[in-house]
């Protein structure tokens, strides 16, 4: 297995403690996003404590799981891991942030995982590159661009 690295950032008009207001609740995924499933943080955890689980539905049924590791509300980020994701792949950790940037705030999400196959790769580059990480970024832009 190979460790990959996925990345994509944004930059939006904004200062970063206003867009953490927005994207840094764990539990609010689904508020600023335009594409997620509904969530649910399970077992009435606290989405800000680091051991919560979301979990995404679809008809009724958990699709996907995904744990918060670690928060940084003073850094303006925020950890988490993917459980059992449905291709094969491990390890899979990503985290979200937002950094000062001269135009604003630059918003960075990357994501670390382990690869068996180019396969795999592919699948996490379209379902997490550019389906999850570069479609909630560009709504970030456009929420902000207003």
């Amino acid at each position: 297995m190979v460790t990959r690295t996925l990345l994509r950032t944004v930059v939006v008009p904004a200062a970063p403690a206003e867009v953490w207001q927005v994207i840094g609740d764990f539990g609010a995924f689904p508020d600023w996003h335009p594409h997620l499933l509904p969530s649910t943080i399970e077992n009435g955890a606290d989405p800000e404590t680091p051991g919560a689980v979301r979990a995404f539905t679809y008809e009724g049924q958990v699709v996907l799981r995904e744990r918060l590791l670690a928060k940084d509300p003073a850094a303006h980020a925020y950890r988490y891991s993917v459980e059992a994701p449905a291709f094969p792949i491990s390890g899979y950790e990503a985290t979200l942030s937002v950094h000062p940037h001269e135009e604003g705030a630059e918003v960075r999400w990357r994501g670390t995982y382990e690869a068996e196959s180019a396969d795999a790769v592919a699948q996490v580059e379209q379902l997490f590159g550019d389906g999850t990480y570069a479609t909630g970024l560009a709504a970030l832009r456009e929420r902000f661009a207003r």
